[in-house]
């Protein structure tokens, strides 16, 4: 059993990457971080824990505590600035799922398992948006005209808000609402720039929904893409190439993506879809796929990937 520690798991992401812990065949919880929680018992997060079936959890102590306690797995759950400060310990797996190391952070690899598996222990886990739009894009990049100009759409529910109350997620603002937010200046664009090799025009949207999210992406195309999705994930046991749209209703709850692509009528365009549910295959599932692949585990160990719930 590898043993793990949980940072930050009073928030969304780290409440759904605990939750895939207990889960997994191969994870020993070791600690559970949380400096807002620290001193209390599991359940004072969720009184599910109580009835988890693994017995009794491990108290909450302060994140510092958790980094500490010789785990040989880490989950970073932590905002930007609080993983920013992270001090990684020496021999361990960590697995951050902020911003803070995606982008030029030198000893740090950006993984999306799919697309770019880990190289090495420290390793970023992708955003919600750049993990959808980077299925959708990604293996579509040698045959995408940039300079026509590539537009991704994004839509998310509130939970990609986190946790933190604030106005723009208070029930009034959110309900019965569409929101278009950091219009030219969200910060997973220059993440899928990265990825891609080109810019891209970004913009996202909150909808009236807990969870789930869809990147709608529109690209001139030098050939059908369909092959090239088809061929990059036909082994995946995540990512679902269909001919279908893609819906946000069948993933929500899950850590899998579908993915399709349509030819515009009217102009020759491709419009090429991902969904994913931005907690799981955007978050905590993504999270602990990548640890599987980085500890040489079964890649999908713990992970939501089955069932056909209504």
């Amino acid at each position: 059993m590898v043993t793990t520690a949980v940072l930050g798991v009073a928030g969304f992401s780290g409440q759904e990457t605990l939750d895939r812990v207990l889960a997994h065949p191969e994870l020993e919880l070791v600690a559970l971080g949380s400096d807002s929680l620290a001193g209390q018992p599991a359940p004072a997060l969720d009184p599910r824990l109580s009835r988890n079936g693994h017995g009794a959890l491990p108290g909450f102590v302060p994140n510092a505590d958790a980094l500490a306690a010789g785990a040989e797995l880490v989950f970073c759950c932590l905002d930007n600035e609080g993983a920013a400060a992270l001090e990684p310990p020496s021999a361990a797996v960590v697995v951050d799922l902020s911003g803070a190391h995606r982008i030029g952070s030198d000893g740090w690899c950006y993984a999306l398992p799919e697309l770019a598996p880990p190289t090495g222990r420290l390793i970023a886990n992708p955003g919600c948006y750049a993990t959808a739009a980077l299925l959708a894009l990604a293996p579509l990049a040698g045959i995408v005209d940039p300079d026509a100009g590539v537009v991704v759409d994004g839509k998310s529910g509130i939970s990609g808000a986190g946790r933190t109350l604030k106005h723009s997620s208070h029930a009034v603002a959110v309900l019965d609402n569409v929101t278009p937010y950091a219009v030219g200046t969200h910060r997973h664009a220059p993440e899928i720039a990265q990825q891609l090799g080109f810019p891209v025009t970004f913009v996202p949207h909150v909808v009236p929904l807990r969870r789930g999210l869809v990147c709608t992406c529109y690209v001139s195309a030098a050939e059908d893409p369909r092959p090239l999705l088809e061929a990059a994930y036909a082994e995946s046991h995540v990512v679902e190439v269909i001919d279908a749209v893609p819906d946000i209703a069948r993933l929500q709850g899950t850590d899998a993506a579908e993915v399709a692509a349509f030819q515009d009528s009217a102009t020759g365009r491709w419009i090429v879809i991902c969904a994913i549910d931005n907690l799981g295959k955007g978050a905590a599932g993504q999270a602990v796929q990548n640890a599987n692949l980085a500890l040489g585990l079964d890649e999908t160990a713990g992970l939501r990937l089955t069932g056909v719930l209504v």
